[in-house]
């Protein structure tokens, strides 16, 4: 058995398929996934049902899937080309903001779907965990989207607000924890506007594996019980 964390998808269905086969993905294994599997690329719906149908893979909420939701519970009984003149301000503002953010490709990915198949994905989103906390070997991974923000040493990973761990950006040369042991890793800001590299970042036990697939980049996935790195 092994584990593994992915992040920022953002619907690069191949990319994630290539993925799971180049690291041999197994019912033995677990895979966790940081967030925005949708929205920007083109098929972000198959890699949500993919996902879905797949009980070893355990996904936490990103800021892509925030989006979504809160718009989606509102007109996913209708999603067809003419409601938005139906919509609400609050509900129109929301939609152009994820319209804006790339979830084009998510609704028209839903639109080809029978309605209770569209319930079927809203659901499964919103059941996405805020974060999660692992210990492999002698490490333990906080796995959040974006960071611990606001951080407080006091503070409990059940405390955080979702925007300060799914929206917040982090401070990668910043460490949060005194034990050396205690690892951060989170996706949302992709590593090519870190460090200039389509690669994982590792700095002051922080780990950025956002490495920008959906941008030019790579999707990146990393082994937590050896911290052997992959990509396509």
């Amino acid at each position: 058995m092994s584990i593994y964390v992915m992040s920022d998808i953002h619907g690069e269905y191949d990319k994630y398929r290539q993925m799971l086969e180049k690291i041999g993905f197994s019912e033995k294994d677990e895979l966790y996934i940081l967030g925005d599997v949708i929205d920007r690329g083109e098929e972000p719906i198959k890699v949500l049902l993919d996902m879905a149908s797949r009980p070893n893979v355990y996904p936490i909420v990103g800021n892509h899937e925030i989006m979504a939701i809160a718009v989606l519970e509102k007109i996913l009984k209708e999603v067809t080309e003419s409601n938005a003149q139906e919509l609400d301000s609050e509900t129109m503002l929301g939609l152009m903001e994820w319209m804006e953010n790339g979830g084009d490709t998510t609704l028209k990915g839903l639109r080809k779907l029978p309605n209770s198949k569209r319930l079927d994905i809203l659901d499964y989103m919103s059941e996405f965990n805020t974060c999660e906390a692992l210990d492999v070997g002698d490490r333990t991974f906080i796995l959040v989207h974006s960071t611990l923000g606001n951080f407080s040493k006091e503070k409990k990973l059940r405390e955080y607000q979702l925007h300060e761990l799914a929206e917040m950006r982090a401070d990668y040369d910043r460490q949060l924890f005194d034990d050396k042991s205690i690892f951060i890793v989170s996706g949302h800001t992709p590593t090519q506007l870190v460090n200039g590299k389509a690669e994982i970042y590792h700095s002051c036990n922080n780990i950025d594996i956002d490495c920008g697939a959906t941008f030019g980049g790579k999707l990146a996935c990393l082994r937590l019980d050896d911290m052997q790195e992959f990509y396509v």
